[in-house]
């Protein structure tokens, strides 16, 4: 088991006293980013004073180092996911990772009357991409039905898939109400049916241990900054074959071989040709220590404290008489809740009163709200360095937020 507060003294924004309206930092928006523990800025801070240089651009030893910096990062990424070095693509995140596959894959191949499913809890990340494809291609955007509770099925996909059915794109672990997707089992349904299956896992990585070859998905995405990296940075898994298939998202510097006066043009194989132009290498380096600090911590331990903590939120909410929770019975450390008769931006606001950062709306989750009947929902969502103080100050807070916000407003 892990200690938190031990961890905690690794990361800046933990022990420096931080304060929200002249409160301590509560901090409970992990699903929308982490905090970075020294490791990570110390790299980054490194690349910036001892290592600055151009990768694939010198003929010299910082350029060199550069290049191999570049190239542990990535092993270290192959490593995380269980998959093969080349078949490990740098992006700025998880939204840049599945446009890549939407207009470098699904755009090339799909034709009219395609079908492409989701399901209603995507982000829309995962939704977005695949509307303007069908646009452009004429292929269909179909949903997969959820149980009454929200979880994604086997039996839900098996009730709509088709020989028509080009693409599964799910997430893995969804973002506003944390249940798991069994995707080792989608994707065998998907791939008796001739579909790919296109992961997001920017809400799984971080938090459990996620590998591709056991679970067959065709494509995988992820961004640094939900797993104590820097923004702007992410990967995309593509099993090598799809990725040789794929087209570059951006055309540029360092990805092509040669090109000529008549418009001739080879590309450098997958997965450099998909690394246009000067990659975020301060990000990859800081990528490469946030990854090798987290799986140190051990995912075995994430998750245990993660649902230790998520059930006695539950718990704990529920006993205040105040709170509607949407999603109690899910896997991962996100609560989606609303305080009752309090509209959730207006909730939030309050929580920030008392220093407590969560977030509230519909999470980029535009489709979910109609299925939970709700316009907004608050989420709470936790990380390794959550404590259970942390959860406390949330129960009392949510104890007093509806009586504090009509005396604010009403009276």
């Amino acid at each position: 088991m892990l200690d938190e507060k031990l961890i905690r003294n690794d990361f800046p924004m933990l022990r420096n006293g931080i304060e929200m309206q002249k409160k301590p930092l509560v901090w409970l928006d992990n699903a929308s980013t982490t905090f970075k523990p020294d490791c990570v800025l110390e790299a980054v801070t490194d690349y910036y004073t001892h290592s600055t240089s151009n990768s694939h651009r010198g003929d010299y030893d910082l350029c060199y180092d550069m290049d191999m910096k570049v190239l542990a990062a990535r092993k270290t990424m192959a490593s995380l996911l269980n998959a093969e070095t080349e078949e490990i693509v740098f992006t700025s995140g998880t939204t840049m990772s599945i446009n890549l596959v939407a207009f470098g894959y699904a755009a090339k191949y799909l034709k009219e009357g395609d079908e492409i499913l989701l399901t209603e809890a995507e982000h829309a990340s995962n939704v977005l991409p695949w509307y303007k494809v069908a646009e452009m291609t004429g292929a269909i955007v179909k949903f997969i039905p959820l149980t009454e509770e929200g979880r994604l099925t086997t039996e839900n996909l098996e009730n709509v898939i088709s020989n028509k059915t080009k693409i599964v794109a799910v997430a893995q672990v969804s973002n506003v109400l944390g249940f798991l997707a069994p995707i080792k089992e989608l994707a065998a349904i998907a791939h008796k049916f001739g579909a790919l299956i296109v992961v997001d896992g920017a809400q799984s990585v971080p938090h459990m241990k996620v590998d591709v070859k056991d679970l067959d998905c065709d494509f995988l995405s992820m961004s640094g900054h939900k797993m104590c990296g820097p923004t702007g940075t992410g990967v995309l898994f593509g099993k090598y074959d799809l990725l040789q298939k794929t087209d570059p998202f951006m055309t540029g510097g360092g990805m092509n071989a040669k090109f000529n006066m008549c418009g001739e043009v080879q590309y450098l194989e997958a997965p450099v040709k998909f690394e246009a132009g000067t990659l975020n290498l301060e990000g990859i380096v800081g990528l490469d220590a946030a990854v090798k600090y987290v799986m140190n911590v051990g995912f075995e331990n994430i998750q245990a404290h993660e649902r230790e903590l998520k059930e006695y939120a539950v718990k704990k909410l529920l006993e205040t008489g105040m709170v509607d929770i949407y999603n109690a019975s899910s896997e991962a450390g996100i609560v989606a809740f609303n305080i009752k008769d309090v509209f959730a931006q207006d909730a939030a606001t309050y929580l920030n009163s008392q220093g407590i950062a969560c977030r509230s709306g519909n999470h980029c989750a535009k489709i979910l709200n109609g299925f939970l009947k709700t316009p907004a929902t608050v989420r709470a969502s936790f990380y390794f360095y959550t404590t259970k103080e942390d959860v406390d100050a949330l129960v009392e807070a949510a104890k007093h937020a509806k009586e504090e916000f009509l005396n604010a407003y009403f009276i």
